[in-house]
């Protein structure tokens, strides 16, 4: 049975945005600017080059430049892990092994996307990549983006397998799987919900914290709620999560990261740039998030600074 605690990456782990300027370039200045204020509000480890990022936007270069860039900015303040996952395993185990030599603490990898292997596929990808890095890896499950599901009992035989199998990022939508392999994986194995929304759910079967989009703009609230729960404050935890489902849920209204880039545009944090084929947000998909983040007494500011 799986252990609570989360001695190494934290509670509340975000998928980082990657800010771009109007050249659709990488904005460095907005990303200093947004790792200062990720690091103020309760985030524990800044994950680089995940799918909120816009991975497959990103050229090689690029995820390098900035993987080096945030574990500057990060300065030993929050624990840094790199997205290498690719749908070419030999790809993966590059992507791993150079991120490891830039000096990332962990890795996020995700299940191989459009190929969809079997589960024996599964398990020699996960493996080989395992054994080429001395890092701790993330296993990311979503297959509502990948077409594939990482079956309970391949998750169970891939911890059996590798010692730097270290989590699971769930984004199955639910928590059963995660349930039956928290009852049976070893207790130093993590697992974290990687949808903010259920995030107490989480917790309640053995979860250790959230691999957070919503964090960009409630993350000391998130952090906030996910120490209730441990401190065994449940009502106050319950009374958190009512209060942000909507932000928690309205993120997601548009394609991921449209909604919060614009978000945080409100804030004064980045612009709403993105690189197609994601396109912004619509007048009225705007005026919806303005009423969340209004609801949810966050400050609007309509300049980006």
């Amino acid at each position: 049975m799986i252990q609570t605690d989360a001695p190494l990456f934290g509670r509340v782990m975000t998928a980082m945005i990657t800010p771009f300027d109007d050249n659709l370039n990488v904005d460095f200045k907005a990303t200093e600017k947004l790792v200062k204020h990720l690091l103020s509000t309760g985030t524990t480890t800044l994950v680089v080059s995940g799918t909120t990022g816009e991975s497959p936007t990103l050229e090689d270069s690029e995820k390098r430049d900035l993987l080096k860039a945030v574990i500057e900015l990060a300065d030993g303040k929050a624990k840094v892990v790199m997205g290498t996952g690719y749908n070419a395993t030999a790809k993966s185990i590059k992507a791993s092994q150079e991120a490891e030599n830039l000096g990332a603490d962990g890795l996020l990898v995700v299940a191989p996307y459009y190929n969809k292997p079997s589960q024996a596929g599964l398990l020699k990808h996960f493996h080989e990549i395992a054994k080429s890095t001395t890092l701790p890896i993330i296993v990311y499950n979503i297959p509502g983006r990948t077409g594939v599901n990482i079956a309970s009992d391949t998750m169970l035989e891939m911890i059996e397998n590798d010692d730097n199998i270290h989590a699971l990022k769930d984004s199955t939508g639910g928590v059963d799987q995660s349930a039956e392999i928290a009852g049976k994986a070893r207790s130093s194995f993590k697992i974290y919900s990687g949808d903010d929304y259920l995030t107490l759910p989480f917790l309640s079967i053995g979860g250790a914290g959230i691999v957070s989009v919503a964090s960009h703009v409630v993350g000391q609230q998130i952090s906030d709620m996910v120490d209730d729960f441990f401190a065994g404050r449940h009502d106050a935890a319950r009374e958190k999560h009512y209060k942000y489902l909507p932000i928690f849920k309205g993120l997601f209204a548009a394609p991921n990261p449209t909604c919060v880039k614009y978000a945080l545009s409100l804030l004064g944090i980045c612009s709403e740039n993105l690189r197609l084929p994601l396109v912004p947000l619509t007048s009225a998909e705007k005026q919806v998030i303005d009423k969340l983040m209004k609801e949810a007494n966050l400050t609007a500011q309509k300049s980006v600074v």
